[in-house]
């Protein structure tokens, strides 16, 4: 179950309609051109994420960063490259908590 910290940094994070955005994006790896489906396990480079978004690359890895932090994404180098891809288990464990209190 998420404290109600956790789930207040899930909201934070949330707030924001680009975060939201890429994480329905990543619900879809195959979703970015290019996207390889070896590549699917470890998530979507970062600059394909940016590419999508047209956001600055600080600004898209600051929002990301915004979603890992809260719980939502997961983070895997590659070399000089990062990958991201949605924390399913923990979206679950998410809506578990939300549907136990709500």
């Amino acid at each position: 179950m998420f404290s109600e910290e956790e789930v207040l940094s899930v909201f934070r994070a949330l707030s924001n309609p680009a975060r939201r955005q890429m994480l329905v994006w990543l619900k879809d790896p195959m979703s970015f051109p290019g996207q390889k489906a070896e590549d699917v396990e470890i998530g979507v480079c970062v600059s394909d994420i940016q590419q999508r978004m047209g956001l600055g690359q600080s600004t898209t890895s600051q929002y990301l960063t915004t979603l890992r932090r809260a719980g939502l994404v997961i983070a895997t180098r590659r070399g000089k490259w990062t990958y991201y891809r949605r924390d399913e288990a923990n979206i679950a464990r998410l809506l578990g908590t939300l549907r136990d209190v709500f």
